[in-house]
């Protein structure tokens, strides 16, 4: 059996001691498969679920020319044939879900309004502003519009057999719309991926219970179901395990058996009371990295099993993640959060970045990744601006708070001066 170690070392810029952020999310993507099972949902129960197959429009839509506007219907050939005045007599009115009855002659035009179907003989409409109306007499300009103006087409939204939405889509308001506009009632969704978490360290202390001297309330749980919760997947929470060996063991095992993904945070580090880390040498088949990312160094991806030793029972994968929180956070958006989407059955693109200028100079060492947190904004010429947010300590969970985006500084860039350019992720539409 290949093994997570075996095959990374085959990745190129593999280093375990300094792995570009690039190579790592290389690795990770490698190893995640979407979730096979399917299930049929309600349309109120379909939002942010992942489409498991192309929805095909059963009809055109629109399904009948339509006015695009409230004005008068009428046949477009005059605009041709007359090059002053036009002047029509109005044969009839046309509502939504109210059609006029019959063909319309030479010379007749219709009162429409928005939506209303096209009478038969009509393929132009004239805006109600652009016409003077006297008794059953309209009279407008003939050089003011085109024939065919502001008439909407059977099928110009969606063509009947043509695919609505794609496989992948992670359903918004829009699209529930959409579907309901087809006469579409449910859809086929993949099944919400399982996510199971906990915290590690003798420290910790959940909400509730007394602070013991050199101890500290957990925030990495809470901030790990949130992420979880806002990318809709199944969270579950384990709580916080001690430092020892067969707590930890046991918790991973039940974690394993219960979820796709396996998400601990502490315990991947270098200290003496890591025992994530030394547990997983022999209980999983995991790769130990030191990621060229700040912050976020220390990080574990790999596999752990239910049962008694690897291969044995119901696989999970896993990530191992710093315990800092702000490192938490980093590492999730950065390397983590592709997988899930991958997992979900989601087709992923990465958040677009913006370029930004940044307000004062910001200190960095090339050779690693950084993403530090700022405030980005736009400037009294629309141009973007960032300012980092004070402290970028990975545990300095206030800057994460304060911000509203990263600050992406590249593997090769060093030293930023004021008025430099860099590039920005916004938290929007990303956390």
């Amino acid at each position: 059996m290949t093994t997570f170690k075996d095959f990374s070392s085959c990745v190129a810029q593999y280093d375990p001691e300094a792995l570009p952020v690039s190579a790592a999310q290389a690795i990770v993507r490698q190893w995640a498969s979407p979730v096979a099972a399917v299930e049929r949902v309600p349309l109120h129960d379909a939002l942010d679920r992942v489409l498991a197959g192309d929805v095909v429009s059963p009809t055109n839509v629109p399904a009948h020319d339509n006015s695009a506007m409230d004005g008068y219907a009428f046949d477009g050939t005059s605009l041709v044939s007359q090059q002053t005045g036009i002047e029509l007599r109005v044969a009839g009115k046309a509502l939504a879900g109210h059609p006029f009855g019959r063909a319309v002659s030479a010379g007749e035009c219709v009162r429409v309004m928005t939506g209303a179907l096209m009478p038969d003989g009509c393929d132009t409409v004239v805006p109600q502003e652009l016409v003077t109306r006297e008794g059953d007499t309209i009279r407008f300009p003939g050089d003011t519009l085109k024939r065919g103006a502001n008439r909407r087409r059977a099928g110009e939204d969606l063509t009947q057999g043509q695919p609505a939405l794609h496989a992948g889509r992670i359903l918004r308001p829009s699209d529930l719309g959409l579907l309901a506009s087809l006469g579409v009632g449910e859809v086929a969704v993949r099944r919400r991926l399982r996510v199971a978490f906990f915290s590690t360290g003798d420290e910790l202390r959940s909400l509730g219970e007394p602070l013991d001297p050199g101890c500290v309330y957990d925030s990495n749980r809470h901030t790990l179901f949130a992420m979880l919760r806002r990318m809709n997947l199944d969270a579950l929470d384990l709580g916080v395990v001690r430092d020892e060996p067969a707590a930890l063991e046991a918790a991973l095992r039940s974690a394993a058996a219960s979820a796709d993904v396996v998400l601990t945070s502490g315990g991947v580090s270098v200290g003496e009371a890591d025992l994530t880390k030394q547990l997983l040498r022999t209980f999983g088949d995991v790769a130990f990295w030191s990621l060229a990312m700040r912050p976020g160094r220390p990080l574990a991806f790999g596999r752990v099993w239910s049962g008694e030793r690897p291969g044995v029972g119901q696989p999970a994968l896993f990530f191992g993640l710093p315990g800092n929180p702000v490192a938490v956070m980093v590492t999730f958006y950065q390397i983590v959060r592709a997988v899930l989407l991958v997992m979900s059955g989601a087709s992923v693109q990465a958040p677009p970045a913006i370029t930004a200028t940044s307000t004062q100079a910001i200190r960095k060492r090339a050779g690693r990744t950084e993403f530090q947190r700022g405030t980005a904004a736009r400037n009294e010429r629309g141009q973007w601006q960032v300012t980092p947010t004070g402290s970028q300590g990975s545990g300095v969970l206030s800057s994460m708070s304060e911000a509203n985006c990263f600050i992406v500084l590249a593997h090769e860039q060093a030293d930023i001066d004021a008025g430099d350019t860099v590039d920005i992720m916004l938290f929007d539409g990303l956390i």
